[in-house]
């Protein structure tokens, strides 16, 4: 396997040595443990730092600064929250990070990643809708579920005027439309650091329409 765009990644990041150390920590645990539990497509391993890391690293940048609570919702392979706590450790020390993934081997994996990242988090194994509301200032999830559904879960997870922060692909405009008719809301579309067609969308003022 090649660096996976690491070169470039750190260079866009803009980190310290300790930062970059708790990242390859995050990416050498998930080349050893993809084999077993297929976290990632082994196709996208060849360029996990512009792939994985930049792609989660970018949601870090558009939170609203002052955050105290980051949940981060099926989080899978860390990604966007494993990510986010590392980079957290250099530029928002305070900030808690909870992990919601229902799948018990990728919850594991979580745990012993961070262990091995030296980053603290919260790891909840069960599934978003079962869990009492988590009262978060910034809420994410990548490739999770359409946005109509993610609306109802930042409605449940978020504390009043907080953020979400959603990757979404091409569709993102229908998807938009769709959320519409059972949700109001606010939304800033941000352009994707890491695939042109894609962007990040910026979400608060979350209420059923």
């Amino acid at each position: 396997m090649t660096d996976g765009g690491r070169a470039a990644a750190l260079a866009a990041l803009d980190v310290s040595r300790e930062t970059e150390g708790r990242l390859d920590a995050l990416v050498g645990h998930l080349v050893k443990w993809n084999a077993a539990i297929n976290l990632v497509g082994r196709s996208t391993l060849s360029e996990v730092w512009t792939r994985h890391i930049l792609d989660s690293a970018q949601l870090f940048e558009l939170a609203p600064g002052g955050a105290e609570h980051w949940a981060d919702l099926g989080s899978g392979a860390g990604f966007p929250g494993l990510v986010i706590a590392v980079l957290a450790t250099e530029r928002a020390p305070d900030l808690r990070v909870t992990l919601v993934e229902a799948d018990q081997r990728k919850a594991e994996f979580l745990r012993s990643a961070a262990r091995a990242c030296g980053v603290p988090v919260t790891v909840h194994a069960r599934r978003i809708d079962a869990l009492p509301p988590l009262g978060a200032d910034v809420l994410s999830a990548r490739a999770l579920a359409p946005l109509t559904d993610l609306l109802g879960f930042a409605a449940r997870h978020l504390l009043p005027g907080g953020t979400a922060l959603f990757p979404k692909g091409a569709g993102h405009e229908a998807e938009i439309a769709a959320a519409l008719e059972r949700w109001r809301f606010s939304v800033q579309k941000h352009p994707s650091r890491t695939d042109r067609d894609s962007v990040v969308l910026r979400i608060g003022d979350i209420a059923r329409a």
